[in-house]
């Protein structure tokens, strides 16, 4: 499949490291931006357009005119799947993204403990009141496991995002665990379903997208 990977965090943009992504888009000839291409994936961040170490300090209006043109400016090609990754909360660029495009489905993700879980709420919430699927929540760092004595500790609370999904009526799409090998992973661009494929950390990423995959419509041929 063709999959395409915005990342719609204008403040924070993190997709050119983890993907290993450096440099500036070119455009083509009607003046289209084209993505940073990696690991088989098109991609586009507001990181490719301003130095690594710049803030971006902007009101809402040039954050929504900036998402725009993110989606808008972009030859994106023929692509299956786009994936828009969104910053925590329900601000400017949720709702930018969830009314300027029709969005087939929304993934909540979320570490386990109280705080974080409200912010997981009121993204439902959110996805909800703008007519968008929420197909499921994802737990993120559910599980440690000590890499000496294989002693497993729910650092961040056990069942948290389990109990919301209950709660709101949703399904659980998998489980991610605390592990350094994924963070390393992250830090050095090479996504662990690359770098360990055969890892368990892999396999909890490749399980999530299957079920996602499951839960979406099927495009017409």
């Amino acid at each position: 499949k063709e999959v395409g990977l915005l990342d719609a965090d204008i403040y924070g943009p993190s997709v050119p490291k983890m993907m290993n992504l450096k440099g500036n888009p070119e455009l083509t000839p009607k003046n289209l931006m084209r993505p940073l291409k990696n690991y088989g994936i098109a991609c586009m961040s507001m990181g490719f357009l301003i130095e690594e170490t710049a803030p971006v300090v902007w009101r809402g209006l040039m954050v929504m005119s900036a998402v725009e043109k993110l989606l808008r400016q972009v030859d994106w090609g023929q692509l299956d799947y786009l994936v828009i990754d969104m910053p925590p909360g329900t601000g400017d660029v949720q709702l930018s993204v969830s009314q300027n495009i029709p969005i087939t489905g929304a993934v909540i993700i979320s570490t386990p403990q109280d705080v974080a879980l409200l912010d997981a709420r009121k993204g439902a919430e959110m996805f909800r009141k703008v007519h968008v699927p929420v197909l499921g929540l994802i737990q993120n760092m559910s599980v440690f496991q000590c890499p000496k004595c294989k002693h497993e500790t729910h650092i961040f609370g056990a069942d948290g995002v389990r109990d919301l999904a209950e709660t709101l009526g949703l399904d659980i799409l998998g489980d991610i665990p605390l592990h350094v090998n994924i963070r390393e992973a992250c830090d050095s661009g090479q996504p662990v379903v690359i770098s360990q494929p055969q890892s368990d950390a892999a396999k909890a990423y490749l399980k999530i997208a299957k079920e996602i995959v499951r839960r979406l419509p099927v495009p017409p041929a």
